[in-house]
């Protein structure tokens, strides 16, 4: 059986327009098993068709900002870099992706664009909009800064086998109202929700926090990862 092709949505350089993912994502996938591949920003719809046929699984990552608009609010101060190209790309290629039920893992902004695409709102900067912990730890992120609940008879929860987790916190933004079709499977300490998934699809789970910068040893970064590539085999 061959490896696994795993699509890896990126990120714009707002200054140079350079394409770029941080290694971190694509040592994981390789070391769970997958071919990570970086895919292109653009909105052609055959192109996306293409994309979602030839990936066996897609990896939405952390970076800008979603886009207000998306879940019809204006922006806030304290709304950071928005790259709508970003935003109408992955909305493209994830119709297409949730239509031939692949495998979808997200992380960070990978949690909160799935959400604004499935009909769910954001907190556009947490700092400013809700009260709670600080969700925004200072570098190195490869230690936790925080704690989560997990949710009993959820995927999260068979992954990690406990109801407490340990997880590092880099994003200013969060969910504000989950989607009607997500289904939480954690929650930190003030109660934001940090873990989501989608009952309905045979692997769709999607995560606040950054299990690619945890350490390699790491039990619960290795799993999420390794479940996710097992799953698009």
């Amino acid at each position: 059986m061959r490896d696994p092709l795993i699509g890896i949505c990126p990120l714009r350089d707002e200054k140079t327009g350079d394409y770029k993912i941080y290694p971190e994502y694509a040592d994981r996938i390789r070391r769970a098993g997958g071919v990570p591949v970086v895919l292109p920003l653009t909105e052609d719809e055959s192109t996306a068709d293409r994309f979602a046929e030839a990936c066996d699984g897609f990896l939405f990552t952390g970076g800008h900002d979603v886009f207000p608009a998306l879940y019809g609010e204006i922006p806030v101060e304290g709304l950071t870099f928005c790259f709508p190209e970003r935003d109408r790309t992955e909305a493209a290629l994830l119709a297409r992706v949730l239509d031939r039920d692949k495998p979808v893992f997200g992380i960070c902004r990978g949690l909160q664009f799935v959400n604004v695409f499935l009909g769910g709102t954001l907190y556009q900067d947490l700092a400013s909009q809700r009260q709670g912990i600080i969700h925004t730890q200072p570098r190195p992120y490869d230690a936790p800064s925080h704690r989560n609940a997990v949710v009993r008879d959820t995927p999260l929860f068979d992954v990690c086998a406990t109801d407490s987790i340990a997880v590092n916190s880099c994003h200013h933004q969060g969910v504000r109202a989950l989607a009607p079709c997500l289904a939480v499977s954690a929650v930190a300490e003030d109660g934001l929700i940090e873990a989501a998934f989608m009952p309905e699809k045979r692997f769709v789970r999607l995560v606040q926090w950054h299990p690619e910068l945890m350490p390699p040893d790491d039990s619960l970064s290795r799993r999420l990862f390794r479940d996710f590539v097992v799953c698009c085999r």
